[in-house]
Protein backbone atom coordinates (compact mmCIF):
# COMPACT_ATOMS: atom_id res chain seq x y z
CA UNK A 1 0.00 0.00 0.00
CA UNK A 2 1.21 3.82 -0.82
CA UNK A 3 1.32 6.26 1.58
CA UNK A 4 -1.28 8.07 -0.79
CA UNK A 5 -3.86 5.11 -0.32
CA UNK A 6 -3.75 5.10 3.27
CA UNK A 7 -4.21 8.73 3.41
CA UNK A 8 -7.58 7.91 1.24
CA UNK A 9 -8.53 5.30 3.57
CA UNK A 10 -8.25 7.63 6.79
CA UNK A 11 -9.79 10.11 5.58
CA UNK A 12 -12.72 7.95 3.91
CA UNK A 13 -13.29 6.68 7.30
CA UNK A 14 -14.02 10.41 8.80
CA UNK A 15 -10.69 11.69 9.03
CA UNK A 16 -9.04 14.84 8.34
CA UNK A 17 -5.83 16.53 8.24
CA UNK A 18 -5.03 18.51 11.32
CA UNK A 19 -1.34 20.10 10.63
CA UNK A 20 1.58 19.64 8.72
CA UNK A 21 4.76 19.69 9.37
CA UNK A 22 7.33 19.04 6.76
CA UNK A 23 6.27 15.75 5.65
CA UNK A 24 4.44 14.29 8.64
CA UNK A 25 1.11 14.79 9.00
CA UNK A 26 -1.41 15.07 11.71
CA UNK A 27 -4.92 13.62 11.27
CA UNK A 28 -8.13 13.78 13.45
CA UNK A 29 -11.62 13.01 13.53
CA UNK A 30 -14.47 14.06 15.72
CA UNK A 31 -14.88 11.93 18.85
CA UNK A 32 -11.50 10.30 18.37
CA UNK A 33 -8.70 12.28 21.13
CA UNK A 34 -5.99 10.74 19.46
CA UNK A 35 -3.87 12.33 16.83
CA UNK A 36 -2.88 9.81 14.16
CA UNK A 37 1.01 10.44 12.96
CA UNK A 38 1.51 9.71 8.78
CA UNK A 39 5.14 10.58 7.96
CA UNK A 40 3.73 10.98 4.24
CA UNK A 41 6.09 10.05 1.50
CA UNK A 42 3.34 10.01 -1.43
CA UNK A 43 4.14 7.36 -4.49
CA UNK A 44 6.15 4.89 -1.61
CA UNK A 45 5.45 1.87 -0.18
CA UNK A 46 4.04 2.02 3.36
CA UNK A 47 5.89 -0.71 5.51
CA UNK A 48 4.12 -3.45 6.46
CA UNK A 49 4.49 -3.12 10.28
CA UNK A 50 4.11 1.24 10.03
CA UNK A 51 0.48 0.38 7.62
CA UNK A 52 -1.03 -1.72 10.75
CA UNK A 53 0.27 0.72 13.39
CA UNK A 54 -1.29 3.92 12.04
CA UNK A 55 -4.89 1.72 11.10
CA UNK A 56 -4.63 0.14 14.49
CA UNK A 57 -4.57 3.37 16.22
CA UNK A 58 -6.74 4.96 13.77
CA UNK A 59 -9.43 2.16 15.04
CA UNK A 60 -9.62 0.85 11.20
CA UNK A 61 -9.81 -3.02 10.49
CA UNK A 62 -7.50 -3.67 7.65
CA UNK A 63 -9.33 -5.22 4.67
Amino acid sequence: MRFSELVRILEKDGFHLIKEKGSIRYYSKPGNQKLIRVDFHGAKEVPKGTCHAILKAAGIKQR
